[in-house]
């Protein structure tokens, strides 16, 4: 796992960037958490997969459309998908809003709070997703015009989740990069056995209990947190396969598949089974 800051480029002729991918999942799809300084509107027509967001972990079934805040850190939308993928992406520099306007209150508003990460839901996320998929064959002009519309919409829904109780700061993240990394290298290679927190706390030159301050703060979550997170996102990829439950609990680093269960339906909101029976049934409509 590697966090990187992604440079975003607009489109030709257009102040923002419109992009639409359609491909099919690959087994080996890298989990890698990025962030920019742009606000981030993705919508995926139809399947499933995994939405990573701040520390938000949890699949999404039949679509999904969700609105990330500037620098908040995330993985791509087709981690974990079934079959073929389809995703448009909106990605807007802040500056490019003109939120100086009295029309756009609620819209500030609706920004502030995609500093948490927000995902949209029932009428609201088909009726942006029209919108979004009409923006895909429009000039820039109407693209201008279709992202204001976008964000009105957004800005008045009720139909909301918000993702993170908490945010994680891209500053804390770009100015311990290199320490972080030593120890997402570590818990990526050693995740299927014993990882230990004296071994990750000597990687970066620290005793365990200042090592354990300094993840939490750099990454609002503890460090057995994260390695569990990290095994749970493992064993979705896993669940693609035709492996037993029990099996991939052992093959994740657990050693007690009630424990993997119970920690699964927390971190995902259900069950390894309910999840495989799922993605399962999708594959085979797709």
């Amino acid at each position: 796992m590697k966090i990187e800051y992604e440079i975003v480029k607009p489109d030709k002729g257009s102040s923002f960037r419109l992009l639409h991918h359609k491909m099919v999942r690959e087994s080996d799809f890298v989990w890698q958490f990025h962030y920019h300084p742009e606000y981030e509107i993705v919508f995926v027509p139809q399947g499933s997969g995994t939405r990573h967001v701040g520390n938000h972990l949890s699949t999404y079934h039949q679509g999904d459309l969700v609105l990330i805040g500037s620098n908040l850190p995330h993985s791509g939308f087709g981690l974990n998908s079934s079959g073929l993928h389809e995703e448009m992406v909106l990605q807007v520099k802040p500056e490019f809003i003109p939120l100086h306007f009295a029309e756009m209150n609620q819209v500030e508003s609706l920004l502030d709070r995609a500093r948490y990460g927000i995902s949209f839901y029932g009428t609201t996320r088909d009726h942006v997703g029209d919108i979004m998929a009409a923006m895909v064959h429009q000039p820039p002009f109407q693209r201008m015009i279709r992202l204001l519309e976008i964000l009105e919409k957004l800005a008045g829904s009720e139909e909301y989740t918000i993702l993170n109780s908490s945010i994680v700061s891209p500053a804390l993240l770009s100015k311990h990069k290199a320490r972080l990394q030593k120890v997402f290298s570590y818990v990526e290679k050693e995740y299927a056995g014993e990882v230990q927190v004296q071994k990750a706390a000597a990687l970066v030159g620290l005793s365990v209990p200042s090592f354990c301050n300094f993840f939490k703060k750099t990454t609002q979550i503890t460090f057995s947190d994260f390695v569990n997170q990290y095994r749970i996102q493992k064993s979705c990829m896993l669940l693609h396969q035709d492996k037993s439950i029990s099996e991939i609990c052992f093959e994740c680093g657990f050693n007690n598949v009630t424990y993997f269960n119970r920690l699964f339906k927390q971190i995902m909101n259900e069950t390894p089974s309910a999840f495989k029976k799922k993605i399962g049934s999708l594959g085979e409509v797709a």
